[in-house]
């Protein structure tokens, strides 16, 4: 359970690191921040996945992906959240 644990920081934040750096725009997001957000795409990505190729690896429908799926949901993530923020700010 710890590795597990330990595992989600680590990849949570190498996949919300690269999130950021790829989404155009300057995000004013701390280390914890990208690691939340890290965590929240892996999570994306696994419902991606699991919508795309309609099976998993036994963990059900709602499962953490790998690095690539965790970068491309984190990336929808913070596209998401950017959208949200600007749409707060505006009115």
């Amino acid at each position: 359970m710890l590795g597990l644990i330990i595992s989600m920081i680590i990849i949570g934040l190498i996949a919300g690191f690269i999130a950021r750096a790829l989404v155009p725009g300057r995000q004013h997001m701390s280390i914890l921040a990208t690691i939340l957000l890290g965590i929240v795409g892996s999570f994306i990505g696994g419902l991606l996945g699991f919508l795309i190729f309609q099976h998993d690896a036994q963990d059900g429908f709602f499962q953490p992906a790998g690095i690539i799926g965790s970068i491309i949901g984190s990336i929808i993530a913070l596209l998401i959240w950017v959208k949200v923020r600007t749409n707060r700010t505006a009115h």
